[in-house]
């Protein structure tokens, strides 16, 4: 008999800016919910920042266009998977491209290649949630900035039911 894989939680960050309010706050979110898995969409920026996300879920991230600390990649390996510029995850069957966002061409190809069931990305701050072409596109939106989202999200997404929930936690 195979091996029966439970539905998955992930939460889906983006955008921290080494905020470390913003981060921590979104730890203990995705910590209360129970989360398998968290996915941080780029622009950590250094390390210090990085290293909140130690906590009891797997994590993996990807590097953002702020992120010039190369030294990141090795703070996150300590803990979880550094995906560098992209990279795909499978959860529960689900597949999951995540890509920092840095080009709309990029992101239209992952949404448009039919590959993935979700394409996580961040970069443009501003929460987004529809599909196109059968993927699903998730930013959970990123540190507040002027003419982008003036409260700071995350997202979790349940593998069993699709469901994408976004909370404000900024």
């Amino acid at each position: 008999m195979p091996a029966v894989i439970p539905p998955m939680l992930v939460g889906i960050c983006s955008d921290t800016h080494d905020n470390l309010d913003l981060v921590n706050t979104a730890v203990d979110y995705f910590t209360e919910q129970d989360v398998d898995a968290v996915v941080h969409c780029g622009d950590v920026v250094a390390p210090f920042s990085a290293t909140p996300f130690d906590a009891p879920f797997e994590f993996y991230a990807v590097r953002g266009n702020n992120d010039g600390e190369w030294n990141l990649q090795n703070a996150i390996a300590e803990f979880g998977t550094y995906l560098g510029e992209m990279g795909a995850i499978e959860f529960d069957g689900v597949d999951v491209a995540v890509y920092h966002g840095t080009s709309e061409d990029v992101v239209d190809a992952l949404l448009g290649c039919g590959d993935y069931d979700y394409v996580l990305r961040g970069h443009t701050h501003e929460r987004v949630h529809e599909e196109r072409e059968g993927t699903v596109h998730v930013n959970p939106g990123g540190l507040p900035i002027p003419g982008a989202d003036d409260e700071y999200s995350v997202t979790t997404l349940d593998t069993e039911t699709g469901e994408v929930e976004f909370q404000r936690v900024g």
